[in-house]
């Protein structure tokens, strides 16, 4: 996998990617057309040149510079064929249910999060061991971007093209391979800080690199140190953050009615309560307290339509509250944001270190090593715990502040029930509908991360061949410890007769109802509530190969075939073991209706552990075969060469499969090469895609249904202003699942105009033309279409079975009195399996443009230009998504409602037709000035509809970022480099969405400052 270019070959199989760098060719000198050996992703064959086939774009130091990612994460977003970043701060931070801490994904191509193939040196790297559900609601996991050490990379390799038949599952969009620095004899480091203007994110970071050459140059031992300090990034300090309730930045827009923007909690302090239905209708001397159902709620007395008043500017009001987009309690919403100040990015403390080593044993016998740590600590404020409708809590009638409690407590009159009841002394249980325990506080995440990684390995020469084998044993682990409130606690508490029980019944602030909780319970009862729940996850991945290759196996006219093939056997693992409230071990009943549940965690879903493992064996094999060389002087073909490659895979779990792959490069003459390639690939459904039990979610869902009866009755003037209750889905895996199949196969040009004279620089232009075909893709019909296939049914007489409802409730019979809808109860739960179920295809062009200008009285000159354009992205529905679009494009459904899983999805959300960077280096003596910046098209935020069904334009973006550095050379300052830069220098703010900033496409701040020193010597 080695290759030693010219200049030439070097331009020709490099095209531009994240302001591409010349392939290392920037730090030649302009003396020698050679270049030092590089690795080079793409090929097996050490030592050969068929990567000039092959989109392969290798980023070296000057362009990581220019960018100045002080992470993986920003690192990997300045690609522009980079896709979303699913993997986020953003995405549920206050829900263990998904991946938090210090964690990004990669996605090229935007092919889906698992799709990209990461390499470490070389070899695979262990995946990140907590899953996330992709935007087809499946479980995926990543390669954690965050725990690649960026000050330590020596390039960054990409080859954009399928990849499968040289390395295996995962290298569907192609693969990513990072070079660490190594090799190096002597001592250098440096410090940076930076800051986020405007804000309170601070960034701190210390850097290390040491090495040895021993035995007279036989051996050497490099130390790569990192340690970086942040801190959080808070809601409050920017206003697209500050507030859930985004109305106010959409203002002038015509969307800025639209009551999907207040993003306010319909669970609040102010609580939704019922009485059993058993009880009926309670009364208060004839006045009705609830409805048939037992619904009522807490609100201030300011409201109107109370219907008993309770001390403290408080009163009891009959039904559920009405917090719908018109409702008379919409002012009880909950603004999380607005109360806690809660975390966008999390207080950030991380290590990184990593050793090489190297020794000669003999001239043809080389042993090398690498030991790698990575460590990251993270702490976050997050919102408070809302209860879910899937596990209900009863109050007891011994609770000392139930308005419907027994007559008598503790010997005496209970002091809070409400006189003139129409129920027994012995009163009345509660049930929790909707309440948030704003009282208890923020949610305080704490998440370790760990990555270790040991290799051994040998290499050498016989026969002529080139041989290597190595050992790899690598681990990941997660730990996330959370606050939470126990059922089974709270249960308990609320069944106190004494001052000291928790109370559910005294509402919230009265000045600003939508902002904390200004009558909080005991501090007593909120610590015997209190628990703090902790989630393990962990992979690991072991590996031993052994590879051959030979540069000149045998000649042909043209020149010599090289060849390559290697055996590579694998073990992966991964479990993921859930808090014992979580996971079943300790369960939660009910004590009013004696239902056992099998999670004992306020406000989250059942989880039960999930543990896989898989043994995979490959044999692989590969040529490079020439063609037409240019000393056959063969007119129109100056040279013709082609890529032959095979793998075979055997998984333990899911099957086997073997790939092909060709690719060909043809020089029509020096300086235009045409090249194009086809592949088939492959992606193994992971670990806890198949081994899932039961994956319980909920997520908020509007009951198109029910909304539709509001609409009828006149409650809501559109089905968007409907409310969206919490909705339980239970998902579940599938160990009969295959793996995803795929096709891919490219063309492209490489123009280098050898006419330009050389004072002018040297030019570069390369254009790729690229189509990726998808079966299989595993997925689910998900539960928001569930909901909408059961609506457009049950408009039609019909239901749909995987959405269970619970029998109608007196309030729901009376809710849909005159609707003409015959009435339901709410839903329990929707079920769903993952599935082989969605193919898609993309397919777009990616330009690259390049000069240098080397060795001139003014110093040297880079200028590099990248663009990624998105042509086709469509997603062939599943049968069921199929007949809910026919439906709607016949006008049998509203047109504001979001069908998911097919259609074309060019600019959805992370998916812009259009994402372009460039970057410009000066070198003037000890003097560098960088310049880099970067176009983010706009996109639709499907979140956030009109009534006729046209998602808001999320704006594209233009950013710049610059430094400055001067080299001192003399003095005690000498070997001394000093530089001051600024990332989004024009200071733009990433563009507003419905969540306020889209974290899979924007990091949520605008300019950057930062400063760093490095001593080397």
């Amino acid at each position: 996998m080695r290759s030693r270019m010219s200049w030439r070959h070097a331009m020709l199989a490099t095209s531009a990617l994240c302001a591409a760098s010349w392939a290392g060719a920037a730090s030649a000198q302009a003396t020698d057309d050679m270049v030092e050996e590089i690795v080079v992703v793409g090929s097996q064959i050490e030592g050969s040149k068929v990567t000039a086939a092959l989109p392969v774009t290798v980023v070296d130091q000057a362009q990581l510079d220019n960018v100045a990612a002080t992470s993986g994460d920003d690192l990997f977003r300045s690609i522009p064929q980079m896709g979303d970043v699913s993997f986020n701060s953003s995405y549920l931070p206050n829900s263990s249910n998904s991946a938090r801490g210090d964690v990004g994904s990669v996605n090229l191509r935007n092919l889906g999060v698992g799709n990209t193939l990461v390499l470490l040196n070389g070899r695979r790297v262990v995946a990140h061991p907590t899953s996330r559900a992709d935007e087809n609601l499946v479980p995926v996991l990543t390669y954690n971007t965050n725990a690649i050490p960026v000050s330590g990379i020596k390039r960054l390799e990409v080859l954009r093209d399928g990849a499968a038949a040289l390395y295996g599952s995962d290298a569907v969009a192609g693969v990513i391979n990072t070079v660490l620095m190594d090799d190096y004899d002597g001592l250098t480091v440096e410090a940076q800080y930076g800051s986020a203007e405007g804000t309170n994110l601070r960034e701190g970071e210390f850097s290390l690199q040491a090495g040895r050459n021993f035995n007279e140059g036989r051996g050497n031992v490099t130390l790569f140190a990192n340690y970086t300090n942040r801190s959080a990034l808070k809601a409050w300090d920017q206003d697209f953050t500050s507030s859930v309730d985004r109305t106010s930045l959409f203002a002038g827009t015509d969307y800025a009615s639209n009551v999907t923007l207040d993003d306010r909690v319909t669970s609040t302090p102010w609580g939704s309560l019922n009485t059993p239905s058993s009880f009926g209708i309670i009364r208060q001397n004839g006045v009705a307290l609830t409805t048939a159902a037992g619904a009522f709620h807490i609100q201030p007395t300011t409201n109107g339509a109370c219907a008993s008043i309770l001390p403290n500017g408080i009163c009891l009001a009959t039904g559920a509250a009405a917090t719908g987009a018109t409702g008379a309690d919409r002012n009880l919403r909950f603004d999380t944001a607005g109360t806690f100040n809660p975390s966008v990015m999390p207080e950030l403390e991380r290590v990184n270190l990593f050793l090489t080593g190297k020794y000669d044993l003999t001239e043809d016998l080389r042993a090398f090593g690498e030991i790698g740590y990575y460590s990251a600590t993270t702490h976050a404020v997050q919102t408070s715990t809302t209860n879910l409708s899937g596990l209900p809590i009863a109050i007891a009638t011994t609770n000392y502040y139930n308005p419907f409690g027994a007559a008598v407590l503790n010997g005496q009159a209970n002091p809070n029930r409400l006189p003139g009841l129409s129920i027994s002394a012995a009163g009345a249980p509660v049930i929790m509908s909707a309440y948030n325990f704003v009282d208890v506080g923020p949610n305080h995440v704490d998440v370790e991360n760990t990555q270790w990684r040991f290799l051994g390995g040998l290499k050498g020469e016989k026969f002529g061949f080139k041989w290597e084998s190595a050992l790899l044993y690598s681990q990941a682990e997660v730990e996330d410890t959370s606050d939470g409130i126990s059922a089974t606690l709270l249960q308990r508490q609320l069944a106190l007769s004494t001052p000291d029980a928790y109370n559910p019944f005294n509402g919230g602030t009265l000045g600003n109802p939508s902002i904390g909780d200004g009558t909080p319970s005991s501090q007593a009862a909120i610590d015997a509530i209190r628990v703090k729940t902790v989630r393990k996850s962990t992979s690991s991945l072991a590996l031993a190969d052994f590879k051959v290759s030979k540069v000149d196996l045998f000649s042909v006219p043209a020149g010599d075939i090289g060849f390559a093939a290697g055996v590579e056997y694998r073990r992966e693992t991964q479990k993921d073991d859930r808090d014992a409230r979580l996971d079943g071990t300790i369960k939660f009943t009910n004590s009013v209706t004696g239902v056992t549940y099998e999670n004992d965690l306020i406000g989250s879903s059942a989880s039960p552990d999930t543990k896989g493992a898989r043994n995979v064996t490959s044999l692989y094999a590969e040529l490079a075969i020439p063609v037409i060389s240019p000393d056959m002087e063969i007119p129109f073909i100056y040279n013709l060469e082609a890529q032959l490659a095979g793998r075979y895979e055997n998984f333990s779990d899911v099957g086997d499969v073997a790939k092909p792959k060709v690719a060909v490069a043809w020089d029509i003459y020096d300086g235009l090469r045409f090249r194009g390639s086809w592949a088939q690939g492959f992606k193994a459904p992971n670990l806890e895609q198949v081994n899932a039990t039961l994956v319980t979610r909920s997520n908020n869902r509007r009951d198109w249904y029910r909304c539709e009866a509001d609409r009828r009755a006149g409650r809501i003037a559109s089905l968007q202003a409907c409310a969206q209750p919490s909705t339980l889905e239970r998902r579940s895996g599938n160990s009969e699942l295959k793996p995803e199949e795929s096709e891919t196969w490219g063309l492209g040009v490489v123009y280098q105009p050898h006419f330009v004279p050389e004072e002018f620089g040297r030019f570069t232009f390369t254009v790729d033309y690229w189509r990726v075909k998808q079966e299989g893709i595993v997925g689910l019909f998900g539960g928001g279409n569930a909901i909408t296939a059961d609506y457009l049914a049950r408009l039609n007489g019909s239901s749909y079975a995987d959405v269970v409802r619970a029998a109608p409730t007196a309030d729901d019979i009376a809710a849909f009195q005159g609707t003409g809808l015959a009435p339901v109860g709410q839903i329990l739960y929707i079920a769903d399996q993952y599935q082989n179920l969605l193919p898609q295809e993309a397919r777009g062009l990616d330009i690259g443009v390049m000069w240098s200008l080397r060795g001139t009285q003014y110093g040297d000159f880079s200028v590099n230009f990248n663009a990624a354009h998105l042509m086709k992205f469509y997603r062939s529905p599943s049968p069921g998504v199929a007949e809910l679009v026919t439906a709607q494009a016949a006008g049998q459904l509203d047109p504001s409602i979001f069908i998911g899983g097919g259609g074309d999805l060019i600019r959805q959300n992370g998916r812009p037709e259009w994402k372009w960077s460039a970057s410009a280096t000066w070198n003037y003596e000890q003097w560098t000035v960088g310049a880099f910046t970067q176009y983010i098209g706009d996109v639709e935020d499907t979140q956030l509809l009109d009534a006729e069904g046209d998602a808001w334009i999320i704006d594209s973006q233009l950013t710049a970022n610059m430094y400055g550095q001067y080299e001192f050379t003399e003095g005690l300052a000498a070997n001394t480099r000093l530089r001051v830069g600024v990332r989004n220098l024009t200071d733009e703010k990433p563009p507003l969405s419905s969540d306020g900033y889209l974290g899979e496409l924007y990091q949520p701040y605008s300019r950057y400052w930062y400063v760093s020193v490095r001593k080397s010597f």
